[in-house]
């Protein structure tokens, strides 16, 4: 997977994804939502975990409320988030699930880099 900065052109699914995304971290209050869309069009969101025995980025969060339902493959997957980079445990289960991209959008929503195969 490259990252780029330039996420222009991104459709109106993969733009649902980061208001889904949001949604989730607005929610929870946490300091990360994400949204995955998988290979037959459902979505799943979820917010990051941080618990003394578990924690997980809100992307891996969001790619085992998937996978425990059976997904096979990710579509897309969309991370809001304060930081600027993708989490290299983010790029790993991206990865594993053979996600073609992965946006990354400020807690605003504006899209601010992206991971594409």
């Amino acid at each position: 997977m490259t990252e780029t900065a330039a996420t222009e052109g991104l459709d109106p699914e993969d733009e649902k994804l980061i208001t889904l995304a949001r949604a989730s971290r607005a929610r929870t209050g946490a300091a990360e939502g994400a949204a995955v869309r998988d290979e037959t069009g459902r979505t799943y969101t979820a917010a990051a975990v941080a618990l003394p025995s578990l924690k997980l980025t809100a992307l891996q969060a969001a790619v085992a409320a998937a996978v425990s339902s059976e997904a096979g493959a990710l579509e897309d997957a969309a991370i809001v988030a304060p930081a600027g980079e993708i989490a290299g445990a983010d790029r790993a289960v991206a990865a594993d699930m053979k996600t073609p991209l992965v946006v990354l959008a400020a807690p605003d929503g504006t899209p601010v880099r992206a991971l594409r195969d």
